[in-house]
């Protein structure tokens, strides 16, 4: 039965995919926030993380195609960054984390996300070099945080690559949007070796088919027109919103 709390969850999946797609995110910090907020939040830690993980395979999937197919995916860029992130995402997802552990750490993830997401610009628009091994190194432990708590991972490479000055935005974005859709990959067969992929196929459709009309609009416009100005803010409320619901939760 639809109830009006799905189609609200239904309609802020819609929004959070064509936002984050906007820049090559998958949106699952913005999905954990939402879920974390619903009736669901209930749920175990590891049921957050698998849909999460799935959705961002639609939405950083499309993102991916539609930055690659605009020419701004960098392999060089990105090869570094998905040899270390990638098994260390399915060592991430393998482990179990759950409790008043779990909810610590999303809450932290979703302050820094966004803190990185309201932070200043770079300065200067030169491309810095970027050493494979330290690429390697921040590949690594962006892809084992994220498969703990449940996110591609990136909400924290995006900002590193440009405000590092490592990358112009949209092949940051290029970048960020096959290192998420890999990263989710990972953490999902990590789960799955695990034994404790269990999902709902019937609510896990509705929620495909929510993000990935969002996925769509949002990463067309992100490749093909905008600056990528104007969308922090937004997201950055719902993250902390979402960190606060967390931590209040925790202290109670």
């Amino acid at each position: 039965m639809i109830t009006i709390e799905l189609l609200v969850l239904l309609l802020s999946l819609f929004l959070i995919a064509a936002l984050y797609s906007s820049v090559g995110l998958g949106g699952a910090s913005g999905y954990l926030a939402v879920l974390s907020m619903a009736s669901l939040a209930e749920n175990e830690s590891i049921w957050f993380k698998q849909y999460a993980w799935s959705l961002n395979l639609v939405v950083a999937g499309l993102a991916f195609w539609q930055y690659r197919r605009s020419g701004h995916h960098d392999v060089s860029l990105s090869a570094p960054f998905v040899a270390t992130s990638v098994p260390m995402a399915a060592i991430g997802g393998y482990l179990l984390v759950g409790g008043d552990l779990y909810d610590v750490l999303l809450s932290i993830a979703l302050i820094f996300a966004a803190w990185r997401l309201l932070s200043g610009s770079r300065k200067s628009q030169e491309i810095s070099f970027l050493s494979i091994p330290r690429a390697s190194l921040i590949g690594g432990i962006i892809g084992f945080g994220s498969g703990i708590i449940g996110t591609g991972g990136g909400i924290f490479l995006l900002p590193a690559l440009i405000l590092g000055g490592w990358a112009t935005e949209k092949q940051a974005a290029a970048t960020t949007s096959l290192f998420v859709w890999l990263n989710s990959l990972a953490g999902l067969i990590g789960v799955g070796l695990a034994g404790r992929l269990d999902l709902d196929h019937g609510l896990l459709f509705s929620f495909i088919i929510a993000v990935l009309l969002g996925g769509i609009i949002g990463s067309r416009y992100g490749s093909q027109v905008s600056s990528q100005d104007g969308i922090r803010m937004i997201l950055a409320i719902v993250l902390l919103l979402a960190a606060a619901k967390r931590v209040l939760e925790v202290i109670a």
